[in-house]
């Protein structure tokens, strides 16, 4: 069986709930590495009231904290970044397959003091690629052109030779899958009469379909009707240009059964769609469903 490199994420969230629920299906799928020390473990165990599982491999990261449920922290903050860090450095020396993360909290990550908005910033910088966050289920996956910035900003970065390098790395990731590539503006611009920001999109997905030889990117689609039944049940893949175009209908979809993957990257990474729920925190509600999910697709994507 693979081995799979879990990062705790956020002590204070959901994450050590989910990770104790979920250990005894996870260990029939694979070999789980747990990259928290077992003493946290064996103290959120006691928070939910729960059996620690026998048999955990843990690896220790260098941090004493203790759990604070629900609250945001500096220390689990850096606490979830150094679990993060060490799940990707045993995949990197090969000690393990793939990478599963559970949630950080974007406001800890601050108050320790990261630069990063979350795991993708952080393996884009750390391994100088250009990582594409996809979101989704195999009825439905949602690449973002754009991810973590100010909405204000979006419409600067859909340049041609941007959004072409974009198709192009995400067609690598995936193969010869079709893909709608989704307008920025209401009805798609309306050939200019609601901005011209589908200029560029269209450029960019011919010459995309250029270089590969194939017409596998097409729009731009108008946003609006993309996630209707009649069209969503025609394509497996929706490129959305920014955050919110292309989770929000995913999330009220699928929540429940999303994932998270990390493409265009040397490591196999994929995540929950879902954040650290503090308001549910150690009050064993947390659902399985995403973080079994990932699972699953770190193992297939692995081999």
């Amino acid at each position: 069986m693979k081995k799979i490199a879990i990062s705790i994420g956020d002590i204070n969230g959901v994450g050590l709930e989910i990770a104790l629920k979920a250990h005894e299906e996870v260990s029939r799928l694979c070999h789980p590495v747990y990259c928290v020390d077992e003493k946290l473990l064996i103290e959120g165990a006691k928070l939910l009231n729960v059996k620690l599982p026998k048999e955990l491999i843990c690896r220790s990261v260098d941090l004493d904290i203790n759990i604070e449920p629900s609250k945001v922290t500096r220390e689990s903050g850096t606490y979830s970044y150094l679990s993060f860090l060490e799940a990707v450095k045993l995949c990197e020396r090969g000690e393990c397959d793939a990478v599963v993360t559970l949630p950080v909290h974007k406001e800890a990550w601050m108050k320790a003091g990261l630069k990063y908005k979350g795991h993708t910033d952080m393996l884009r910088d750390y391994f100088k690629r250009d990582a594409i966050m996809m979101l989704g289920c195999e009825k439905l996956y949602v690449p973002l052109f754009t991810e973590h910035i100010p909405l204000r900003e979006v419409p600067s970065h859909i340049k041609k030779e941007k959004l072409t390098r974009f198709l192009l790395d995400l067609h690598k990731s995936i193969g010869g899958k079709r893909v709608a590539v989704l307008g920025l503006n209401p009805h798609a611009g309306d050939n200019g009469a609601i901005g011209d920001e589908e200029r560029e999109i269209e450029q960019a997905i011919a010459q995309a379909n250029g270089e590969i030889g194939d017409e596998l990117f097409f729009g731009p689609v108008v946003p609006d009707v993309a996630f209707a039944p009649y069209f969503r049940d025609t394509v497996q893949y929706i490129c959305a240009m920014y955050h919110d175009q292309g989770l929000a209908p995913l999330k009220a979809l699928y929540f429940q059964e999303s994932i998270n993957v990390s493409l265009n990257l040397p490591i196999v990474r994929t995540s929950v769609d879902h954040g650290t729920a503090f308001d549910i925190a150690y009050k064993n509600k947390a659902d399985t469903l995403s973080y079994i999910n990932a699972v699953k697709a770190a193992i297939e994507l692995s081999k």
